[in-house]
């Protein structure tokens, strides 16, 4: 009995072993990942955190290293406003932004139907075309953007921005709402043709709700895109009323040539990033959904 007892205990500590190594190794990766997180909140987070906090601070207090601010000042948010007609810059970029993704959204619903439902020859290759457009720097196609837009007469008109930036806009949104169009059951399209229905009642009654998902998320990226540029703001516009808020803030000047308002600029950074972090959170779920379920499935 005493054998067979102590045979019994030592099984018993060699099977308790691997148990413990794989607590061990769990409770490991549990604290890498969350280690992992932790490293690409912070970086991601701290340089928005460090502008609100710069924003808040004025004078000398601005060199001083202070993760938190004790008495904060909001003079600079007045500044920005006050010193620069910032509020029209705003209301430039708003403008420019949404006009440009409905842009980019019809023509890119239009030609995601040809390319993704209508067979003919060369739809593969119009399609590396399209996305070769958007590998292009910007600073290479600036002079002749440059040319055109001077060519229509659109030089500082906020039209010059929403047109130029359908190059890179729209090659990319034609791209997903076309891999969306051709996943789309084809029984949807003859049912609704067998009903007398045309291409754009296809579209618009048919598709254009079931790509939900995709319009928000290529929309959402085209305005995020068009809100932020900077090159082809700075070139195709001249007064100061007609910038956008990039623009605004790379040129704000201080009281003398040799100062940098970095008061001002962190201000109205933070204001012009608190609208894209809104949106991001407001559509979320249809962002996510967009990105991964591609489309409904037949």
């Amino acid at each position: 009995m005493t054998e067979t007892g102590a045979g019994s205990k030592r099984i018993s500590k060699q099977n308790s072993k691997p148990g413990a190594l794989r607590k061990a190794k769990k409770i490991i990766s549990r604290l890498a990942f969350c280690g992992l997180l932790a490293i690409i909140v912070l970086y991601t987070v701290f340089p928005f955190y460090w502008a609100i906090v710069s924003s808040l601070k004025s004078g000398s207090a601005l060199f001083e290293v202070e993760f938190w601010v004790s008495q904060p000042h909001w003079d600079n948010y007045v500044s920005v406003f006050r010193e620069q007609p910032f509020g029209r810059n705003i209301l430039n970029s708003i403008f420019v932004s949404v006009s440009t993704v409905m842009l980019s959204l019809v023509l890119a619903l239009a030609a995601a139907y040809a390319i993704g439902r209508v067979q003919f020859r060369g739809r593969l290759l119009l399609m590396f075309v399209i996305l070769g457009v958007s590998m292009f720097p910007q600073i290479a196609v600036l002079s002749g953007m440059f040319e055109l837009i001077n060519a229509l007469g659109l030089y500082n008109n906020l039209l010059a921005l929403s047109f130029s930036y359908l190059i890179f806009t729209l090659p990319f949104t034609v791209w997903v709402l076309t891999t969306f169009m051709r996943e789309l059951p084809k029984e949807l399209e003859e049912a609704a043709i067998v009903d007398g229905a045309n291409p754009f009642t296809i579209v618009t009654k048919v598709f254009m709700p079931l790509m939900g998902p995709a319009l928000v998320t290529t929309g959402l990226l085209a305005f995020i895109a068009a809100w932020n540029e900077f090159l082809f703001a700075l070139t195709f516009t001249l007064s100061s009323e007609m910038r956008t808020v990039p623009v605004a803030i790379a040129l704000t000047s201080g009281a003398s040539a040799h100062e940098l308002p970095w008061g001002n600029i962190m201000a109205a950074s933070v204001i012009v990033t608190v609208p894209l972090i809104i949106l991001v959170l407001f559509f979320q779920r249809r962002i996510v959904s967009g990105l991964t379920a591609g489309a409904v499935k037949g």
